[in-house]
């Protein structure tokens, strides 16, 4: 049965110090806000107060045993935590922020939420209603504004609307493919008091809005027939699978069928790196092989992954040879790329439990070996150079690597974006799910920082890793003051190679060297945090590199490492835009 709080309208009487689901007074908008997060279950709020949403901070000061509020820096500091949170916990974040500004300076953030499918909740402070359009101090139509961007938005006009709006936003959040909503409350909406009874009861379904999550049993038997069929089949695994939380369904599946296995971007880490069937990751900078197959096997099983440009290069050469398996839960994306001769639209994890009983055990070693011949190609050609110390400067592969083994590849590494995203994904050995979070669809400069004390927040047990350049670093290092005032023990790593490191790599190899404005002229990035209060030192020479590693991980505190890297290291294997994975470049 599901748990329900009524609050009743009565004369006034003495009330505890401390707001609790038995109160007998009539609750302001801003109090109902409160009481349904509570009952909601929300534990953290990343937000930054203002005039437009005073009014529920002010309720919030009564709540702060039940709510953790973190202050932020910066509202796209918000939203970026959030939706670390999210990532690493799979519940939605929240935000909490005022009104014009505050609300359009988490637009970036909803936007990278909505493109990686990552659930959060967004509370905005509005003008009063009757202020609406009138141009006011810090009016912004944000309903308009972010209509492109969210799963969902609405603004309320009246403190009655509180209860059933929380529910279902936290509802349209969380279900189906999840992805950011926004809620844009009026002021008269946060001070006035409610009418009726305060009732809260979580959202369990929208009448328009109906995800299918069991998929339809003549498309899993479609599938499976294909699957058992296929003599070269090929299982590209993306983050469908962690947000399902099908991991454990993932590798009996793989175990079962023998079918080799590359995952996406997002998809690290749903399959440990080590296990043999996982030929790498796939996409403009993946592994040889794991690209240069798709356009080899006979079926091709797309799993909780969209086709994206960076993983299919020239979607017109990509794979026509194969049949196509899609399994995805969002049917917009069915067919919006790729063509499927087999559609399955659900859950992953219920896809794959109805599909165990109906595929064959089978082994295709031989086919899997054929992978192997490119990934000695790349081991020779671009891993060992990567690795071996033949520069005077330490190069961003060897500290990835280094970082990995110090680790046993069981931390949560939070890459912001660039050429040190793509040396993470590639030279860190994911064993553990949901150890890998970072920018993909939107690759969103200045993530990483305040995204990982998100993520530490989520999942205090893990150690968590930032992994940021030197440009994206800049953007969002504000959130320093974010982390040392809540003492999160964030362990942060700068690559600093004094240029906006991937920008400058596509100018040499596409632009004829012509490096036109990436080269930076950075600041003292220790003795800036040290102003934070954050301690940290510069790691300069190889031979300091794994004792410095060691005194960051060692570290019970906030710790910034600094490492200066080779200042032209590209990234290699790369998929030249617009080519077909085929054409994958080496060097």
């Amino acid at each position: 049965m599901m748990n329900t709080t009524v609050i009743e309208l009565t004369a006034e009487k003495p009330q505890p110090a401390v707001p609790s689901a038995k109160l007998l007074k009539p609750l302001t908008g801003a109090e109902a806000l409160m009481q349904a997060l509570v009952e909601e279950g929300v534990e953290t709020i990343f937000g930054y107060p203002g005039g437009a949403i005073m009014p529920v901070y002010d309720a919030l000061y009564d709540y702060q045993d039940r709510l953790n509020h973190i202050l932020v820096r910066h509202e796209q500091g918000a939203a970026h935590a959030a939706e670390g949170y999210a990532r690493v916990t799979g519940r939605a974040g929240v935000c909490l922020v005022t009104s014009g500004p505050g609300a359009t300076n988490l637009v970036t953030g909803i936007a990278d939420a909505l493109i990686d499918s990552t659930p959060m909740v967004c509370l905005v402070g509005q003008v009063a209603m009757k202020l609406l359009g009138t141009d006011a101090f810090q009016e912004t139509d944000v309903i308009g504004v972010t209509m492109p961007i969210t799963k969902w938005n609405y603004q309320i006009t009246s403190a009655d609307e509180i209860p059933e709006i929380i529910a279902k936003a936290f509802y349209l959040a969380q279900s189906g493919r999840p992805g950011p909503v926004v809620i844009d409350i009026t002021k008269n909406a946060q001070v006035e008091l409610m009418t009726k009874s305060f009732h809260y009861k979580k959202c369990e379904r929208v009448s328009t809005y109906r995800p299918r999550l069991i998929p339809k049993q003549d498309q899993v038997e479609k599938a499976a027939e294909l699957i058992n069929k296929a003599k070269k089949p090929y299982m590209l695994v993306g983050h469908g699978v962690l947000i399902s939380k099908a991991e454990k369904e993932l590798l009996a599946f793989v175990e079962k069928t023998g079918i080799p296995v590359a995952t996406t971007l997002l998809g690290q880490s749903a399959l440990s790196d080590d296990h043999p069937l996982y030929t790498g990751w796939l996409g403009m900078h993946g592994n040889y092989g794991s690209n240069v197959m798709t356009n080899q096997c006979d079926l091709l099983i797309g799993i909780g992954m969209r086709f994206d440009d960076r993983v299919t290069g020239n979607a017109e050469l990509f794979a026509r040879q194969a049949k196509v398996v899609h399994i995805e839960i969002d049917p917009a994306e069915i067919d919006k790329v790729i063509k499927a001769d087999a559609p399955v639209i659900g859950d992953v994890k219920e896809v794959l439990n109805r599909l165990m009983p109906l595929v064959n055990e089978n082994d295709h070693t031989a086919w899997r070996n054929e992978f192997r011949k490119y990934d000695d190609i790349e081991e020779e050609k671009v891993t060992q150079p990567a690795l071996a110390p033949t520069t005077e400067k330490i190069k961003m592969a060897e500290a990835i690597n280094l970082l990995s083994k110090k680790t046993n590849g069981e931390a949560v590494m939070v890459a912001d974006v660039g050429q040190h995203q793509m040396m993470t994904s590639a030279y860190y050995e994911f064993k553990k799910p949901h150890s890998l979070v970072t920018s993909g669809g939107l690759g969103t400069m200045g993530f990483a920082l305040p995204a990982a004390f998100g993520a530490k927040v989520g999942d205090p047990s893990r150690e968590v890793i930032a992994i940021i350049g030197d440009g994206c670093f800049q953007m969002t290092l504000q959130e320093l003051g974010t982390i040392a005032q809540n003492k999160l023990p964030v362990k942060i790593i700068i690559l600093n190679n004094n240029y906006l490191g991937m920008v400058r790599q596509w100018q040499q190899l596409f632009f004829e060297r012509r490096y036109s404005f990436v080269e930076l002229q950075n600041p003292d990035f220790i003795t800036i945090a040290k102003g934070f209060g954050i301690v940290g030192h510069t790691c300069a020479k190889r031979e300091d590199l794994s004792a410095s590693l060691d005194t960051l991980l060692a570290s019970e505190t906030p710790y910034l490492l600094e490492i200066i890297v080779e200042q032209e290291e590209n990234v290699f294997p790369m998929v030249p835009a617009g080519t077909s994975v085929a054409d994958i470049r080496l060097e």
